[in-house]
């Protein structure tokens, strides 16, 4: 699927046109992986464009830089501010918004130590990750062959380019099969996530997710769908999930920037409960977009509006 262009990138505290917006080809960041981002997106409101959870996503992104040892440039206000203003500098109502923090052009070798640390944001159109039927529908996806990284090896908390290797595999072999998506198992057979999406279960009324320590990223729409469907009444916890449990759940389904809530509607061609969208999927999915889309009040200051005096920032 081809991307779609916006006019101008933010990197490194200035706009540069999109087809400008180059590195060298021995930055240590190609060679090495030598990156941590963000996923976010902006939704068109009632009240106008707003970014969802903007302060979630770069506090993430800055302890992913931490963890690699990557001292930001910049504060996490200015990031956050170069993130509403490139939204509004492309006059965007709608998009999915990267921020990159990678280590640049210094020297070829493992040490980082001395590379300069580079700092781009991008904002462009973007529809629905899994497909147009997605939401609506569900998804068919697949156990896959490759395991998430096991403890100890890469810190999967950490939102990192290099963990995205893992991904593609898993990404690569579920659509050669003819699947949407792959879900991961971790090193000890345990159900993790997607390949790039958190993962929740529904057992007879209660809701249930797979736990931190099953080499999950700590999702910030997981997060916001554990407390909304608290509100919702629901018993929700976190555990352990062994993987015949999928074929057995009455509902399962994605969460995640890329899939908000998508409905999983058979495992390994084996059918999650009735093949269709279940009820409480359903209720969390019109919880969700109730808020992203400004139908409902935003009594969790969720959103971060893309203001007027932003969108006169001009490269």
């Amino acid at each position: 699927m081809a991307m779609t262009k916006s006019e101008k990138i933010w990197m490194n505290g200035q706009f540069v046109a999109w087809d400008d917006a180059k590195v060298h080809v021995l930055s240590h960041v190609l060679h090495y992986g030598s990156s941590v981002f963000e996923g976010i997106r902006c939704y068109n409101t009632k009240q106008g464009p707003a970014i969802f959870r903007l302060g979630e996503h770069i506090e993430r992104l800055t302890y992913s830089a931490k963890i690699y040892r990557m001292k930001l440039p910049y504060s996490s206000e200015q990031i956050e501010r170069a993130c509403i203003d490139t939204v509004a500098t492309n006059r965007l109502a709608e998009c999915y918004i990267r921020p990159l923090v990678y280590r640049g052009y210094s020297h070829v070798g493992v040490n980082p130590i001395g590379t300069p640390i580079e700092v781009m944001v991008a904002a462009y159109p973007w529809g629905k990750y899994l497909g147009d039927d997605a939401l609506t529908k569900g998804v068919a996806v697949k156990i896959g062959t490759w395991a998430r990284m096991a403890p100890n090896t890469l810190p999967a908390m950490a939102k990192a380019g290099g963990n995205y290797l893992n991904s593609q595999l898993l990404k690569l072999e579920a659509v050669e099969d003819g699947y949407a998506e792959a879900i991961a198992l971790d090193v000890n057979g345990y159900v993790s996530e997607g390949s790039g999406e958190n993962l929740f279960l529904v057992l007879k009324g209660e809701l249930v997710t797979t736990p931190l320590h099953n080499s999950i990223l700590a999702g910030i729409t997981r997060a916001s769908v554990l407390q909304l469907a608290r509100e919702l009444g629901y018993h929700v916890r976190e555990m352990v999930v062994p993987r015949e449990l999928l074929y057995v759940a009455d509902e399962v389904f994605f969460t995640g920037t890329a899939v908000e809530v998508t409905p999983i509607t058979s495992v390994d061609r084996i059918t999650v409960g009735a093949g269709d969208v279940g009820p409480v999927t359903k209720a969390i999915q019109q919880a969700f977009f109730g808020i992203v889309h400004g139908d409902v009040p935003d009594r969790h200051g969720w959103l971060t509006k893309v203001t007027r005096v932003a969108a006169q920032a001009r490269a």
